[in-house]
């Protein structure tokens, strides 16, 4: 199943499901290209994870973590499907293609056996990075936490429409960037839930950022941007600079 969070013509915000080239919701249909697709959740926080492929660290000259590396986003930072996004003025902003991780309810401390059930579904996402201010800080709040730094959607795809080694890719203007797939991970999802719940009560809604493959790539004025996962759908947006 894919859930999906619009804006009707009316202007009221609804939650509907994507079948095939439709939205629907209380017996009617719309053209997705005709609603304002937003975001698939509201989430409280976003929790990103850094070097979970082992290439994007190596291409990114850094050594590979013992344990999960963490990082937050701020609800300002999220964005939606169709979106054209204000990257910070002057500052070289590059893409990360990742699958978003929505959980469905409050929890803390989950096993590892048990993560499974506090997941709603996946979506697509882009960890947009300023990396002139990222490198010259510890807690990144000017390299990550901009606003708009979070594009993902389109839609919710619930975990049984996702396979474990699905295909994650990303595209500029048509030009494939990063390609891989997620059983490269380094640290599974599982992994990442009951690492997270130990420090910190996750909420409905939340979302995990699972981490990106090697490829990442700059961005300029006028860009476009596809991320696509398989079993998840094909998230757009553009960009522009000021």
């Amino acid at each position: 199943m894919y859930r999906v969070r619009f804006r009707d013509p009316a202007g009221s915000v609804r939650q509907g499901e994507w079948v095939e080239n439709e939205i629907t919701f209380a017996d009617r249909r719309y053209d997705p290209e005709e609603v304002d697709v937003l975001a698939p959740c509201e989430p409280t926080k976003i929790v990103c994870i850094g070097r979970n492929y082992a290439a994007h660290a190596e291409e990114r000259d850094e050594e590979l973590p013992d344990r999960p590396l963490l990082f937050l986003k701020p609800p300002n930072a999220v964005a939606g499907h169709g979106d054209s996004i204000t990257l910070p003025e002057d500052r070289y902003v590059e893409h990360e293609a990742e699958l978003g991780v929505v959980i469905g309810e409050q929890c803390r401390n989950v096993s590892e056996p048990e993560a499974e059930e506090v997941i709603a579904g996946y979506t697509c996402f882009n960890d947009l990075s300023n990396r002139d201010d990222q490198d010259e800080e510890q807690n990144w709040i000017r390299g990550k936490a901009f606003d708009n730094a979070a594009p993902m959607g389109p839609v919710l795809a619930t975990p049984d429409e996702v396979p474990d080694d699905a295909g994650i890719r990303l595209r500029v203007n048509g030009e494939t960037r990063q390609d891989s797939t997620l059983d490269h991970l380094i640290f599974s999802i599982p992994e990442l839930i009951a690492e997270i719940t130990s420090y910190m009560t996750l909420e409905p809604g939340d979302v995990i950022a699972t981490g990106t493959p090697e490829g990442v790539g700059p961005l300029e004025d006028g860009d476009r941007v596809e991320v696509e996962i398989e079993g998840v759908g094909r998230l757009e947006h553009a960009v522009q600079q000021p």
